[in-house]
């Protein structure tokens, strides 16, 4: 049973992390793509939608019984993709607009926090207090990595879009948690997105979007605007909101919750990498933090809290 056990955390912790870095490509992604002249709410209306309809076939044409919910099964199904899908990305750009990148980045990674509050508040299950300690060190972490201080201003409204999202992000986790134990992941995710992907049509229409036929720059490189918007919807959304659900029934949300930490930093090393915005050494030592406050919590979880069954 232990071995059982060690081999389902560490299939989970994978398929996380592998969530975790594909969410984190779409950093750079999306960036060519807005400076191509589209606008953030029309990539991620499009990369949604797009996800949805790449994703809503196969699944209906080779496990079309996963796509079938009781009623009492559809108030988690929508409360999936509009807060897990929806809310976090519509609230997210209501807080760019408003704050700092980096101090909405710092916001919606409060997720964690929240997850791991819930757990104890609402669960009554005790975290150790590693667990505190390394959610700790990690958001300190985010914090240097995101360089929140600069231009940080604090417009309520901004603060409050941010903080919602990380309700909307702790949604994601703890429904998550909930539905990748008791649905088919494929019917679960493919339903979520189509759901987030008629709330974001309302806001920004997908059909509205920028020109398909353009070039953006990424490394140096020319790509088609097309090419880009469908390696963004199948590869840096479909697949990781996949991979992230089935985690979810051999991790608890906790424990997959900081694991979203390293999407940021994959951001950010990829924005590095391709868009040339250096690392600099209180980013460097940041990243160090992050990763060190996420490795804690990971072991302490392992020690103490059994995955889920």
């Amino acid at each position: 049973m232990a071995v059982l056990e060690k081999t389902a955390s560490a299939r989970g912790t994978g398929l996380s992390l592998a969530s975790w870095v594909l969410f984190g490509c779409s950093g750079p992604l999306a960036k060519a793509v807005m400076a191509a002249g589209w606008s953030p709410g029309e990539v991620t209306a499009v990369r949604i939608a797009l996800a949805a309809g790449l994703l809503l076939p196969v699944v209906a044409v080779l496990r079309p019984g996963a796509l079938r919910f009781r009623r009492r099964e559809l108030p988690l199904v929508f409360g999936y993709g509009l807060l897990g899908v929806a809310g976090v990305q519509l609230f997210f750009f209501v807080a760019v607009a408003r704050i700092p990148v980096g101090v909405a980045m710092v916001l919606v990674n409060l997720a964690p926090a929240l997850v791991a509050l819930w757990v104890r508040v609402v669960r009554r299950t005790r975290l150790p207090a590693l667990v505190w300690a390394g959610l700790a060190l990690a958001l300190l972490g985010l914090a240097l990595v995101a360089e929140f201080w600069h231009g940080a201003r604090l417009d309520p409204v901004g603060v409050a879009a941010g903080l919602a999202s990380a309700a909307c992000s702790a949604g994601y986790f703890l429904l998550g948690e909930h539905g990748a134990r008791r649905h088919d992941s494929f019917g679960l995710t493919a339903a979520g997105l189509a759901i987030g992907a008629v709330v974001l049509a309302v806001v920004s229409p997908p059909w509205s979007a920028g020109p398909l036929t353009s070039t953006a720059a990424l490394g140096g490189l020319r790509i088609p605007v097309w090419l880009l918007v469908v390696v963004l919807a199948a590869f840096a959304t479909a697949v990781p909101y996949l991979a992230g659900l089935r985690a979810l029934r051999d991790l608890s949300s906790s424990r997959a919750s900081v694991l979203a930490l390293v999407e940021p930093l994959v951001a950010a090393v990829l924005a590095w990498v391709l868009l040339g915005q250096a690392l600099g050494p209180v980013q460097l030592a940041g990243v160090v933090l992050l990763l060190a406050g996420a490795v804690l919590v990971q072991v302490a979880s392992s020690r103490v809290l059994p995955a889920p069954g």
